[in-house]
């Protein structure tokens, strides 16, 4: 039996449908929530509902943005023959906090995970092969494919099934160097871990 009142307790199950947010955290955030000042809310629903309406996948790299192209796919001084994998937007945000990184993105939207039902053929790979065969049409000279997937059975599974699909276009491919333990996600990694992987990345 809930002791809440209905309208909290709509509040504390919706916040725990968030990722990482089990009962406790939930009631912590929906009690902060009706303590504040009905502004504080309502930023906080419009700011909801403003991102809903308004990000998209890039189309060109699927990395999430409200303009299409993204920003780093429009940025003139990014260089475009340089393309970093990863598994999500997340990952974008972790390699571009090191400042090392000057080239463009391609937003897998997750890792191939059999287990979980997530095969090729739902992640943006597809995409990929074709981004990477019209830059080649266009005459864009492709001077690497860098691989920052997580060193997850995922990540790896990944990663080889992309550089046996993409072998046959001869770019350049390297994997990023981890000072990570296996298992470990990308997203969680500090800057100096994820500027000296960069620099270590190895060929393939």
């Amino acid at each position: 039996m809930s002791y809440l009142t209905p309208p909290l307790g709509r509040l504390v199950g919706a916040f725990q449908k968030l990722p990482g947010i089990g009962p406790k955290n939930a009631q912590r955030l929906a009690f902060h929530i009706v303590r504040q000042p009905r502004q504080v809310a309502e930023d906080l629903a419009e700011a909801l509902l403003n991102a809903k309406d308004t990000i998209r996948f890039c189309s060109i790299c699927s990395n999430l943005s409200a303009s299409d192209p993204c920003e780093i796919c429009q940025h003139s001084e990014r260089d475009q023959g340089l393309i970093c994998v990863v598994a999500d937007a997340r990952d974008v945000l972790a390699l571009e906090r090191t400042h090392e990184y000057r080239g463009t993105y391609h937003v897998l939207q997750g890792l191939i995970s059999p287990m979980d039902g997530i095969g090729p053929e739902q992640l943006k790979v597809r995409e990929l092969l074709q981004r990477l065969q019209q830059m080649q049409t266009d005459g864009v000279a492709l001077r690497e494919v860098i691989f920052a997937l997580s060193p997850t059975v995922e990540g790896d599974a990944t990663t080889l099934y992309l550089t046996r699909m993409l072998r046959s276009l001869d770019i350049p491919m390297s994997r990023i160097a981890f000072g990570l333990p296996m298992g470990g996600d990308l997203e969680y990694a500090d800057e100096v871990t994820l500027a000296r992987a960069l620099e270590g990345r190895r060929s393939i």
